[in-house]
């Protein structure tokens, strides 16, 4: 039995009397100080780990004043806060001991647009990609492109002055940037925006704190121009901290105190709301790939390429090639990036056209394809061949692909990965090749693999070293290379943050800067935030200030996750793996990511927060002495006794009566996940989170008793075929307000589905019964005809009909259909961590699928989610004793036969199930082949999650999550073709679809059928 856990780190007295204060005062956001939401924000996309006081979530720029204001009163005046966007950030700018102030949950308005003066007003917490899905409709975007857009916010970007793709053409955020609202620490709003310099004069006689900042700024920026000019190298990404030089225009006449905020890593005030200028959308795109023989060759070739006069230049390494060619994105792109036949791609630069004028572009394109054409028959610049594409959604895709590249990174074998800590240097694009050589060379001589990736036309190269970060000894490395590549850098007249700014590499600032100008550094801090109390460490320190700034000796993730055993954490290497990258917050609706993440905004219901939950749920457990996979194996060969029930009825009543356990808060992060599965798709780690929830929920329950829900859902299977003997009786009581009001206070069950009626027996009889000694007698011949359908508790019991339309359209098609008898898959077991009992029916199920799979004929399914289970789970819970057959999704046998043509004029909408669309990214292609060969016309519809993810949505618990998803998602493109039109793929979409609209939908092969 697994212990009670108590948090290493208990909330600060005097922070707890400040939020409960905050509270009296009116604060309308979120305040959140249990031990798992500080974990949720300890980490972001770099190495490191930081524990925050508390988290504080404002709902507007009021919350962020109270939040100060109140601050300033002698009993907290000694509490610090750190701003938070989407928690991006590759050196840990928003990582702190003080307490976070994110912004991302609820400030996500976009208050105002200009289209005349081309500008949009957006509060801070506004995602890049969700400003540019408001702008496209406008003709309009926002222009710096980074590669985390679908889940970045705009103060954060700000706040690193963040740039990414084409940054030569569009520039950085600060170049963006019209106005800035800011909340100073002593609670007062600084409006900032361009202005006369004879008008920030004016504003600087003011005896605020206002005209405090603006005396300072003018002073330190005018009386070291000279000073500034020659140590700022002349590149196109520069991060200073403070941008010093362009505070002023060219002739100083000009005064814009918002480009020393933009960039300044949150450490003078907390930015709540901007005015962005806006960019005109390019009417025409051209996407030329070029590949080469090595990435060094790339390189070098990178200015030729910046000089055909490209929008932008972007390239991959050949390891970030081989790592996309092994995840779900590489379907979508390798047509637009094939091999070149005899020859190995090492290299590839994505150089990109766009254009108001489509005969400016075509002549551009037309003169670089000329060059290139005779590059690759003379064999020059190592060029081997190239591919264009003007298909806009082909681009999009090949981007997604480019800048998937931080997370795929993370997911290379072995315990060393390439990390981010020298991932943004920059140089002039002219010594970019000449520095990379170097800068190989200077890893290769430290034996480390590394991936690279970046924007070459801008001289930024994203380098990440592979290391160990829990082998104490390459952690030191980090040290080491980090020293190196400050002085490589400036060697090749650049530097080592490039983009991604300083955070906790902030302890470079003053060798860079020099004592002069960091000094004026301290001082600009000193007049926006005098006691160093807003994000304290990161870029420089008040002049008085005897603080230290942050270290790349930092505590890293690494210093926790060593704590855990080697063999507990191989066992666990889904969750151990994640390295922060946050795709998992990915804002997009229709995106099948992590529907619980989407629907809450709250980081630990997100596969990154479950990881790290779970992760630190391991490390307390190893710290105790408990060995986590000795107890696994006791619960999975021995039976329950009767002193573990009676400790475990003592457990549970100790809960209720508040006694805290650290492991309550991992089970009710684990408690909201689907287990969709979306997660081990879409994450480019391949974070599997309904895999180690369902492990942590069997132990959880080691110790405390199980929910009368669990074990309805877990014997599903077995009591689905009783019940359906008597289908109409069942349906009668369930129909009764009663037994809803029962199910729902009792067993926290709603709007339980009704059985089939007639049942599939009466609907089929024995005409496709199974006999498995007269199967095995037929000729050689008419095995080949035969098809074995595979039945699942849900089409079968609850969805009779289509298992018969399934059985005829197979029919129909010329061969002959079997219907398997039916077997508990198990999934319903697994989803509640009913593990032991899984093991047993997936070697009952295995077992006899091997023995039917000796027929030679295909085994077909008809539902994903149970399908998949053959797949994943079965593979790994049985490993070799599972055997060698494959049971296929019905589709994915329909796809490879041949289809009568139909005739009829009308189209057809498909919607996915989103386990299925991200396990087989094919799926919905395959759909419309199967449909384009009967000669029908299919449209796959772009959807996430419908919220009801198998028994999910029935859970009372889970029911205003589940319809808040259905209407996020679902709802618009249901209503918009009628729920009696669309073709639906997954029972449990359908089965909510119905919930909801009064109306089943069909499954793709029904209408087919229908059809023939």
């Amino acid at each position: 039995m697994i212990p009670k856990l108590t948090a290493t780190e208990t909330l600060n007295p005097v922070v707890q009397a400040y939020v409960t204060a905050l509270t009296a005062a009116g604060f309308a956001g979120d305040i959140e100080v249990s031990y798992a939401s500080r974990l949720a924000v300890a980490t972001d996309n770099s190495v490191y780990q930081q524990l925050p006081a508390a988290v504080l979530l404002p709902k507007s720029a009021a919350d962020v004043q109270l939040i100060c204001s109140l601050a300033q009163t002698s009993s907290f005046s000694g509490i610090k806060f750190t701003p938070r966007g989407g928690g991006t950030g590759t050196n840990g700018q928003a990582l702190t001991s003080a307490v976070v102030v994110d912004l991302s949950r609820h400030m996500r308005e976009i208050l105002e647009i200009n289209v005349e003066e081309r500008w949009v007003r957006v509060q801070a917490g506004v995602i890049k990609d969700q400003l540019n899905a408001f702008l496209k409709p406008y003709g309009f975007f926002f222009s710096p492109d980074l590669s985390t857009s679908n889940r970045a916010t705009i103060g954060g970007m700000i706040n690193t002055d963040a740039s990414g793709q084409g940054s030569l053409v569009y520039g950085k955020t600060s170049d963006h940037v019209l106005s800035l609202d800011t909340v100073l620490m002593d609670g007062t709003v600084l409006h900032t925006h361009a202005m006369p310099t004879a008008q920030a004069e004016q504003i600087a006689e003011r005896q605020d704190s206002i005209g405090r900042v603006y005396r300072q700024v003018l002073s330190s920026c005018r009386d070291f121009r000279a000073d500034i000019l020659n140590t700022f190298p002349r590149l196109n990404r520069f991060l200073t901290g403070y941008d010093l030089e362009h505070v002023f225009n060219e002739d100083l006449t000009q005064f814009d105190l918002s480009r020393v905020i933009t960039g300044s890593e949150g450490s003078l005030g907390f930015v709540t709301e901007a005015k962005l200028n806006i960019t005109p959308i390019a009417r025409y795109k051209c996407l030329v790939n070029v590949k080469y023989d090595s990435f060094e060759s790339a390189l070098r070739n990178a200015p030729f390429l910046v000089a055909a006069q490209a929008t932008s230049v972007e390239t991959v390494d050949s390891k970030v090639l081989d790592l996309a060619r092994n995840d779900i994105i590489w379907h979508q792109v390798r047509d637009f990036i094939q091999d070149v036949p005899g020859k190995t791609m090492l290299g590839l630069n994505m150089v990109e056209y766009n254009a108001e004028d489509e005969a400016d572009m075509a002549h551009k394109v037309q003169q670089l394809e000329e060059r290139l054409q005779q590059a690759v028959a003379k064999g020059e610049s190592g060029i081997i061949g190239y591919q264009l594409t003007y298909d806009n959604n082909a681009i999009t895709q090949i981007y997604a692909m480019r800048k998937k590249a931080v997370g795929l990174l993370g997911n290379a074998k072995g315990s060393k990965k390439p990390i981010p800590f020298t991932e943004d240097t920059a140089v002039p694009p002219e010594n970019l090749a000449d520095f990379i050589m170097e800068f190989r060379a200077l890893l290769d001589s430290h034996g480390l693999a590394y991936g690279m990736f970046g924007h070459v036309d801008a001289g930024v190269l994203h380098v990440r070293p592979a290391l160990d970060m829990c082998d104490p000894e390459q952690e030191k490395q980090l040290r080491v290379i980090s020293d190196q590549v400050v002085k490589l850098t400036a060697k090749y007249g650049g530097l080592m943050w490039g983009e991604h700014g300083k955070g906790y590499r902030s302890e470079y600032g003053p060798e860079f800067f020099g004592e002069a100008l960091f000094t004026e550094l301290r001082k600009i801090k000193t007049a926006f935030d005098p006691f160093n109390r807003v994000n304290p460490g990161k870029i420089c320190t008040p002049i008085d200030s005897s603080e230290q700034l942050v270290s790349v000796d930092g505590v890293k993730r690494g210093f926790y996750d060593r704590q855990i055993p080697v063999v507990v954490k191989q066992s666990f290497d889904s969750s151990l793996n994640c390295n922060g990258n946050g795709l998992c917050f990915n804002y997009e609706e229709n995106s099948p990511m992590c529907p619980s993440s989407k629907v809450t905004k709250d980081r630990r219901h997100s596969p990154k927060g479950r990881a790290g939950l779970m992760r630190e749920w391991l490390r307390l457990m190893s710290n105790q002495g408990v060995d986590v996979l000795a107890q696994e194996q006791q619960i999975l060969t021995k039976s329950q006794t009767l002193s573990g029930i009676v400790a475990k009825i003592k457990n549970s009543w100790q809960k209720k009566q508040g006694q805290y356990d650290f492991s309550h808060e991992v089970m009710e992060a684990m408690e909201g996940c689907l287990a969709c599965k979306a997660c081990a798709g879409q994450c480019p780690i391949k974070v599997d989170v309904p895999s180690f929830r369902a492990r942590f929920i069997q132990l959880y329950h080691s110790r405390y008793l199980r929910p009368a829900k669990d074990y309805l859902v877990g014997n599903i299977e077995r009591s689905a075929p009783w019940l359906a003997r008597m289908p109409k009786l069942v349906n009668f009581f369930l129909k009764q307000n009663w037994m809803a009001g029962l199910l729902k206070n009792t067993v926290g069950y709603v709007d339980t589905p009704q059985l089939s009626v007639p049942s599939l027996k009466q609907r089929v009889g024995g005409n496709y019964s199974f006999d498995l000694t007269a199967l095995q007698a037929l000729p050689e011949a008419e095995k080949q005809k035969l098809v074995l359908l595979v039945q699942d508790p849900f089409t079968s019991f609850y969805e009779a009909d289509l298992v018969a339309d399934a059985l005829q359209l197979i029919e129909k098609l010329g061969f002959r259909p079997v219907l398997l008898p039916f077997l508990p898959n198990g999934k319903p077991q697994h989803v509640k961590g009913f593990l032991r009992d899984f093991a047993k029916t997936a070697k009952t199920a295995s077992d006899f699928l091997n023995q039917v799979a000796a027929l030679g004929a295909p085994l077909v399914g008809l539902d994903a989610s149970l399908v998949l289970v053959y797949r994943d789970e079965y593979v790994k819970t049985l490993g070799a004793e599972r055997g060698d057959y494959q049971v296929a999704l019905f589709h994915e046998w329909l796809v490879q036969q041949d289809l009568p043509a139909i005739q009829t004029k009308q189209s057809f909408s498909l919607l996915a199930h989103c386990t299925e669309k991200t396990a087989l990214p094919a799926t919905e292609n395959q759909w419309q082949q199967i449909y384009a060969r009967a000669g029908l016309d299919l449209k796959a519809l772009s959807v996430g999650c419908c919220g009801m993810a198998g028994t999910y949505g029935h859970e009372a618990q889970n029911f205003d999550n589940s319809k808040a998803l259905y209407d996020m998602s679902w709802q618009q493109p249901v209503q918009r073709v009628g729920a009696d039109q669309v073709l639906v793929t997954g029972f449990s979409c359908r089965s909510q679809v119905k919930r909801f609209e009064g109306v089943k939908p069909k499954h793709p092969l029904q209408q087919l059928l229908e059809l023939l």
